[in-house]
């Protein structure tokens, strides 16, 4: 597949000439001032740009500023053709980007060979860019079923199945979207943000794989000795995130992760636990992982009780506004609940 060329320049014989040296090799466009030239080069991303400094009203050097400053055209290398011999403009045209210089009048073999190797450079530039992208592709993946493994654990000792961790993932992706969608975005989250709480979400339980089968397998109600002692899964939770972020410190996910990890179980009048935090005190994935694990416990059949309708979820989850819910994503949650019955059903 041959690279394209956006020639920009504002003398018609000077395009003429560098499409004669130039068109055998390479796909050109062209330009004769610097607002069509950037236009082109937002419409078709071209591989190298061929710019004329001394342009009337947008000179190259605007142009070039204009490009390095637009996330769409930044990564589009810039030679300048120019007849100007002074060293400042060219070292000004390198501050703003340009890769290299090409003078007027035309040396034919000089513009064939620069062209080509910054063709060639810029090639080699994108091969590896995809290989690396690739790569970690590959590595996110692996990470990714380990992180729903290492939840899988908990949840299988506790008498779930996977499902459970496919299911809060969805609801906490839902609720962080909406949120997200909410007039000037008051839970600060981001895309990224939303990533990392759906990467976090299996981890919620992680915990559990310290609690005795006697506590976590129990039929009947749990005396207050057991439950101090299943509460205690948060805490246990907790030291295994922080243990996996001392080896992995630039995984970002991993302080979402402990947040739900830890938090997920505090309430929003402060009677939960661990800590007994209070409104927003609580970190936001906290408070999104709280009504979306609730929701599924309610809902799911579990060895102490039998599944509930979406209806008397719906009733308790309500009755738990502003007292275990934040308010507010209990809003959402009641905007989103068809969502929510299709997930339901979807993932059993």
């Amino acid at each position: 597949m041959s690279n394209t060329l956006l020639i920009i320049d504002d003398t018609k014989e000077n395009i003429d000439i560098l499409v004669d040296l130039l068109s055998l090799e390479y796909i050109i466009l062209v330009a004769l001032d610097g607002k069509k030239g950037l236009s082109l080069a937002r419409q078709h991303k071209p591989d190298l740009i061929l710019l004329d400094v001394m342009m009337p009203g947008m000179d190259g050097f605007e142009v070039c500023r204009a490009l390095k400053s637009d996330f769409e055209t930044e990564h589009i290398p810039v030679i300048f053709i120019t007849a100007l011999a002074d060293v400042n403009d060219e070292a000004k045209g390198i501050r703003l980007g340009a890769v290299d210089y090409i003078r007027k009048p035309f040396n034919p073999m000089i513009v064939q060979s620069r062209v080509r190797s910054n063709i060639t450079y810029k090639n080699y530039q994108n091969t590896l860019e995809r290989e690396v992208q690739e790569r970690t592709k590959k590595i996110e993946a692996v990470k990714d079923v380990i992180i729903k493994s290492m939840g899988m654990m908990a949840e299988f000792r506790d008498s779930e199945t996977g499902e459970h961790i496919k299911r809060t993932q969805e609801y906490v992706k839902l609720i962080a979207e909406k949120l997200m969608a909410l007039p000037n975005n008051p839970y600060r989250l981001t895309p990224d943000r939303i990533r990392s709480l759906y990467k976090s979400a299996p981890l919620h339980d992680i915990g559990k794989v310290a609690i005795p089968d006697a506590i976590l397998l129990k039929p009947g109600p749990l005396t207050p000795k057991e439950y101090e002692i299943m509460k205690s899964h948060t805490e246990a939770g907790r030291e295994a995130i922080e243990a996996i972020k001392r080896d992995l410190p630039s995984e970002a996910f991993l302080n979402d992760a402990l947040d739900i990890v830890y938090c997920h179980h505090e309430k929003w009048d402060g009677s939960g636990y661990p800590l007994g935090l209070v409104g927003e005190e609580i970190p936001v994935s906290g408070r999104i992982m709280a009504l979306a694990d609730v929701y599924d416990a309610l809902i799911s059949k579990r060895i102490y009780k039998e599944a509930y309708s979406h209806a008397r979820a719906k009733k308790i989850i309500l009755e738990g506004k502003g007292y275990h819910f934040d308010p507010m994503i209990v809003d959402i949650f009641l905007e989103l609940e068809d969502d929510f019955k299709e997930i339901a059903s979807r993932c059993q």
